[in-house]
């Protein structure tokens, strides 16, 4: 009780009557509020989970060689992140549950800060008041404050889209480097570029050439449609990374097996992620225009899954806006105060349901 008590109440809690609203539109709801994956999960990637179905043993909490090889084959061939030790690699139960929890793993407590961006994916704030931490929102360039054990990065950003350049991500890890804070460099997104490059916090431009006090949060449920697998991983610093491992195998934080399998798979194929890509960016250059017509104005969005859109209103109205049109999206107050007059729309729907939201946006 005295954990639930330091927690905000659950977002998505409050759009209740927002999503009955809309599930009443004749031709019924367009989900664009909580962004999970809809296209089918890759042959490839279903073959290697059944083809370890019958391992009745314990996997191992850091991940199979196999698995942690592919991470660090696709790190250096996606994104430019050369020279990764495969020991230096753990996969997690998706990224939420790190994202969740990592404070507590790395020994953060009362009278610690958490540095987030002042728009943020919920689930920082979270982490932090978990482990009895305090979470401040800092403004874009804004350094991190004495006392920060923790400092969160997000490019592309989650709602926003933003991305960051690779001078202002090196700042950001100087920074958190000189109150002697960990940066973790929450990348979930850096597949899914439109106009913008992001880059990783462990490019050398970055990190100065050491991976020293940076760990990179990667997830496979946008890139390779693994929402349902929960399949994600962090890597980084040795020392780090060794640190995490220890305290997951006392905690039985263990991916899978047949989900290991199926990431060793994913991570080593490119042409699926490109494929999925493809998917999200022919959605995108139908919303966006549509949006645009009906008035509104798209901010960044150079990247990730959605749309950081605004009437030049209140978050709340353009909710109550759009569910009377029958499309759903979340308010940009979900993601921190400054965020009150944009809301969040995601791409991950069918090309069916975009195709209906734009015909209703434009009517």
């Amino acid at each position: 009780m005295t954990t639930g008590r330091r927690l905000p109440d659950f977002p998505w809690d409050s759009l209740a009557d927002h999503a009955a609203k809309a599930r009443t539109h004749p031709g019924g709801v367009v989900d664009l509020s909580i962004g999970t994956p809809v296209d089918p999960v890759p042959d490839l990637v279903r073959e290697a989970l059944a083809s370890v179905s019958d391992e009745p043993g314990y996997p191992t909490t850091h991940g199979t060689p196999a698995l942690r090889e592919a991470v660090v084959g696709s790190m250096a061939r996606r994104y430019g992140v050369d020279g990764l030790d495969p020991t230096a690699v753990l996969p997690t139960i998706g990224s939420k549950e790190l994202v969740a929890w990592l404070p507590t793993l790395l020994g953060l407590g009362p009278g610690d800060v958490v540095a987030i961006p002042a728009l943020a994916y919920p689930t920082y704030e979270v982490g932090a008041r978990l482990a009895g931490a305090t979470p401040v929102r800092l403004a874009d360039g804004e350094p991190a404050p004495p006392g920060t054990r923790l400092v969160w990065l997000n490019s592309p950003s989650n709602p926003t889209g933003r991305v960051q350049s690779a001078a202002a991500l090196a700042q950001a890890v100087a920074d958190a480097r000189a109150v002697g804070a960990v940066v973790a460099s929450d990348e979930c997104y850096l597949a899914l570029s439109w106009t913008a490059t992001p880059v990783s916090a462990l490019r050398p431009e970055v990190s100065g050439g050491s991976p020293d006090g940076v760990l990179a949060v990667h997830s496979l449920s946008k890139s390779s449609s693994l929402a349902g697998y929960r399949a994600g991983f962090v890597t980084g610093d040795p020392a780090l990374v060794a640190s995490l491992l220890e305290v997951r195998k006392h905690a039985g934080m263990i991916v899978p097996r047949p989900v290991q399998a199926a990431m060793a798979a994913a991570l080593s194929d490119d042409a699926h992620v490109a494929a999925q890509r493809s998917r999200y960016e022919a959605r995108r250059a139908v919303l966006l225009p549509a949006l645009e017509a009906a008035g509104f104005t798209v901010d960044h969005s150079e990247a990730g899954l959605y749309l950081w859109s605004t009437r030049g209103e209140s978050a709340w109205d353009t909710v109550a806006w759009l569910a009377d049109r029958g499309v759903l999206v979340a308010p940009g107050t979900f993601y921190g105060p400054t965020g009150d007059r944009h809301v969040r729309i995601a791409l991950t729907a069918s090309d069916e349901r975009v195709a209906a939201a734009v015909d209703r946006l434009t009517a």
